[in-house]
């Protein structure tokens, strides 16, 4: 197949896993915030899906990444980010709930009910750490609201980058629908590194809270294949998938382009050393498995605890290439979930209504064929917060939430259904599957 063939392929995939945009089409957010998350009873719901002990404080930070590579223009610029911060608010803080606008892929605004307070006090009594949280191509930063809430209400700083030139708001897919897919591949690694330094290495609101010896990362999609790079997995681009996802088609560039798509951990070059503070990873449907755009060797130097989520169908990253960086990664703490007949749309928060009424463009973001999106965002609750409770906290007794037997449908087995996965009630772990490095212990 050729480049020109490819790139088409990847644009029809892009467009339905992403989206258009044009200026002309963008809508004022409604003024009464929508509510998808309505009371639902705990007896159906994983145990780690729970709010934690903390009330929920947030706010929006726009940092800057001096003198970066910037495709657009071949030359060094300051990458402008911004960053949504959820947190554990102090104890005295009593503000009214906030609200979060955004825009579908089509343009159309917006706004969601929060369970946080905007701008209150961080809760001082304790330290925590960062987790840096990473949207798709294209997304926003409050994509998977959901999980920074909880984890801040469980004791975390998690950190939500908008990655400039990605987002639903920077992509014009009708007219130039690759603009932002270079700046993908060679700045989602760099924007998780540099967010994760700055709360833990220059002065801001957290700095005297922060947990600077521990943290992880968090990534949907294209922030998933950043993940995955950040912790170690180094990219390995050929001649042929440089010109493949750059458009490229002059050789001497290609090779220039490909030695400046290779690198690792942040942007690494020569031996590469993984942040030690990193020691847990969560990656959702991570892209590039599917076209081996990591080193084989550095996937299984791997040392970092990695869950990856996956859908059996996902159409694409491909369920075979994640499966794959399961695989190849070394870390002998290593887990992957899969949801049975799931596509690519495991991560972000359920559809709001005005995606409802919308094109397949804005539904299609949001909406999965065989799986309530809340069922969905539970259970990401339940595992992620499992995840960095034991391997970012060290909390030995949250590790039972991840060793699990493979199948959770439990089956009857002489007349009796085997037991339900561990945190879940009975009849409610059905449709998932669970791979682990170690073998099951119960």
């Amino acid at each position: 197949m050729t480049s020109t063939h490819t790139l088409k392929a990847l644009s029809k995939a892009l467009l339905l896993a992403t989206g258009c945009l044009t200026a002309s089409t963008v809508f004022a957010a409604q003024k009464t915030p929508e509510q998808l998350y309505p009371p639902l009873t705990s007896e159906v719901l994983p145990e780690l899906a729970a709010k934690g002990s903390y009330s929920v404080g947030v706010q929006t930070l726009d940092l800057v990444n001096p003198a970066q590579f910037d495709p657009a223009t071949q030359t060094q610029k300051d990458r402008p980010l911004k960053v949504e911060v959820w947190y554990p608010a102090a104890n005295s803080a009593n503000a009214p709930l906030t609200s979060y606008s955004d825009i579908t892929r089509t343009g159309k605004g917006f706004t969601l009910q929060a369970d946080a307070m905007r701008d209150v006090a961080i809760n001082n009594k304790e330290h925590y750490p960062v987790i840096v949280l990473s949207h798709g191509y294209t997304g926003y930063r409050t994509i998977m609201y959901y999980l920074g809430e909880h984890l801040a209400s469980h004791g975390y700083i998690v950190a939500a980058i908008d990655h400039t030139d990605s987002t639903n708001a920077d992509v014009d897919f009708k007219n130039a629908p690759f603009s932002g897919f270079f700046s993908t591949l060679i700045n989602r690694s760099r924007d998780q590194q540099f967010v994760l330094n700055y709360f833990n290495e220059q002065n801001n609101f957290a700095s005297k809270q922060v947990d600077n010896k521990n943290a992880g990362v968090i990534g949907y999609s294209m922030g998933g294949f950043g993940a995955v790079n950040t912790i170690g997995g180094c990219y390995d681009f050929n001649e042929q998938t440089t010109a493949m996802f750059t458009g490229i088609k002059d050789p001497a560039q290609i090779k220039q382009v490909q030695q400046l798509l290779n690198s690792c951990a942040g942007g690494q070059y020569k031996n590469p050393q993984v942040d030690t503070r990193i020691k847990a990873m969560v990656a959702f449907a991570p892209w590039g498995g599917q076209h081996n755009l990591f080193n084989a060797s550095a996937m299984q130097n791997i040392k970092v605890p990695s869950l990856y989520v996956a859908g059996s169908l996902d159409d694409i990253s491909g369920y075979e290439g994640i499966k794959h960086l399961y695989d190849q990664t070394g870390s002998k703490d290593k887990y992957m979930l899969t949801y049975k007949n799931a596509r690519h749309n495991i991560a972000p928060h359920p559809a709001p209504a005005i995606a409802k009424r919308s094109s397949e463009l804005d539904i299609g973001h949001y909406y999965e064929p065989s799986w309530s999106m809340r069922t969905l965002n539970e259970t990401n609750k339940h595992f992620v917060l499992a995840m960095m409770d034991c391997h970012v906290k060290g909390i030995a007794s949250q590790c039972e939430y991840l060793d699990l037997p493979q199948n959770g449908d439990q089956a009857i087995v002489d007349g009796k259904p085997l037991p339900q996965w561990h945190g879940f009630d009975n009849r409610f772990s059905t449709g998932m599957d669970w791979q682990q490095a170690k073998p099951h212990t119960k």
